[in-house]
């Protein structure tokens, strides 16, 4: 009687085999790896970058029902954003605000309307808040002059209150979004051509036919590929950090936890994959289907810049995106100091996204 079939050795078969032809295709370094280096540089350069618009929050007791913030909400240099206390607050020490405006009207002597205008900013805002002040003087200026009385000054704006901050570098925003593109892009165009080679040269076919379970043929393929892209991501943290000074808050343990977020992500763009090479009957439909997929996603989940400068309505739909809860987790853990177990609604959705997509794919998925 022979020898049982030894499962596990046919498991490290095909995860061998599949790790291989991986570096067979340079397409896979020059998307997984090349092209992201090349943007941390790119966007990493404007280290002390920034607009001529200046986001502001209002303080719970400002005036907004005067004429004076009704104008100033129309100034094309001011963007006033709108969140509860504890983010504003939080977005202050870090510099994605440059300052809280607290207005209060009062009436003078001549029964007057008269606004003070007073300012908490952060030593995060850096330069920010000297342009932030002048934009606002020259404000003043413009709606003084608009107004008819025999005052001199309608406004008053007090000098800036400044408060410890911890600024945020360019880099600190720019590597998070690259490692979710390089992930993003890669592990989709490498599972999905894999996975449909081979069941186009009847690999998976015979496969199929002999003793190895299917489960160990899926987790052969995902294994090469997961274990190449966490090899890339490695790359871009320990490039960032050591050569751009990436913010690594925990040292060692946020760069683990770095890791564990991305195997979720990679985790859930391989069923994406795994779809996209079951549902097309040619391989010329695959980068069609991936671009659909990813690119609104690349513009729309904060990879390159915040998700803050869409309109209202496009930010809700921009939250429920995979992608723009990888970003939002990785930077919450490398730069803000958060733990996996303080990400429990960034997991959770993705989670969530984890479920919808394997049950899609356990109605599509065909071996021949």
């Amino acid at each position: 009687m022979g020898k049982p079939y030894s499962q596990s050795k046919a498991l490290w078969a095909i995860t061998r085999a599949s790790f291989k032809a991986i570096f067979a295709q340079p397409t896979n370094i020059v998307f997984g790896l090349l092209f992201p280096i090349i943007f941390i540089l790119i966007f990493g350069a404007f280290e002390n970058g920034g607009g001529s618009r200046y986001s502001v929050a209002l303080s719970p007791d400002s005036d907004t029902s005067g004429q004076f913030y009704a104008q100033l909400k129309k100034n094309p240099q001011i963007r006033i954003v709108k969140a509860d206390t504890a983010t504003i607050s939080k977005q202050l020490v870090t510099g994605d605000l440059v300052a809280i405006l607290s207005i209060h009207q009062q009436t003078d002597s001549s029964h007057g309307s008269h606004y003070n205008v007073g300012i908490k900013t952060s030593s995060a805002s850096g330069n920010n808040i000297g342009g932030l002040t002048q934009a606002l003087d020259y404000f003043r200026l413009k709606y003084e002059e608009q107004l008819v009385g025999d005052r001199e000054k309608f406004i008053t704006i007090e000098k800036p209150v400044t408060i410890a901050g911890k600024k945020r570098r360019q880099i600190d925003f720019i590597l998070p979004g690259q490692l979710g593109f390089s992930i993003l892009f890669s592990t989709l165009f490498g599972i999905a051509f894999t996975f449909f080679t081979l069941r186009e040269q009847l690999v998976l076919k015979r496969f199929y036919a002999s003793p190895v379970r299917k489960l160990n043929i899926l987790i052969g393929i995902g294994v090469s590929r997961l274990f190449f892209q966490l090899m890339n991501v490695v790359v871009l943290i320990v490039f960032g950090h050591f050569f751009l000074h990436f913010t690594l808050v925990h040292g060692a343990l946020t760069f683990i936890e770095l890791i564990l977020l991305s195997i979720i992500m990679l985790f859930l763009l391989m069923g994406v994959g795994l779809i996209f090479s079951n549902i097309v009957k040619t391989d010329a439909i695959i980068p069609l289907l991936i671009n659909v997929f990813a690119f609104p996603q690349m513009l729309l989940s904060g990879t390159f810049f915040s998700v803050t400068v869409f309109p209202k309505w496009l930010q809700e739909i921009c939250y429920w995106l995979p992608l723009t809860q990888f970003n939002n987790g990785t930077r919450k853990i490398s730069f803000e100091g958060l733990h996996l177990f303080d990400l429990w609604r960034e997991i959770g959705i993705l989670g969530g996204w984890i479920v919808i997509i394997y049950i899609i794919l356990l109605k599509v998925i065909r071996w021949e």
